[in-house]
């Protein structure tokens, strides 16, 4: 019988699992394009993102609320660059990934008590 506190642990465990695979991605990139200021501050950020990713093992609300706020915000600013229409695959797997990293820590930030 799977209870409301085992469903709210796999869903973070599935947040973490997923902003940890997106970091890792985003760090891996510097072997497979040019070291550029772009390319050093998406690594960056996927050093944050991996980071969250252990944050998100834990069980402090306060991770929720960065794996909400930090995906979010870059999430806006690549849709805010360029539009989802021309955006190449990967850009929008990146963006895909975040909304279900936002939308998982969301779920569990809403079920969990204070």
């Amino acid at each position: 019988m799977v209870t409301k506190n085992t469903s709210l642990f796999r869903l973070r465990n599935l947040a973490a699992l997923l902003v940890t695979l997106s970091g890792v991605g985003q760090v891996a990139m510097l072997w497979f394009r040019p070291l550029t200021g772009e390319a050093v501050i998406d690594a960056v950020i996927g050093i944050v993102y991996i980071i969250i990713g252990i944050g998100l093992q834990g069980q402090s609300r306060f991770t929720l609320f960065v794996a909400i706020a930090v995906p979010a915000t870059v999430a806006g600013l690549i849709v805010n660059s360029e539009p989802l229409e021309t955006m190449a695959s990967l850009q929008r797997t990146r963006v895909a990934l975040d909304a279900a990293v936002m939308l998982c820590a969301a779920i569990v930030l809403a079920k969990t008590e204070s």
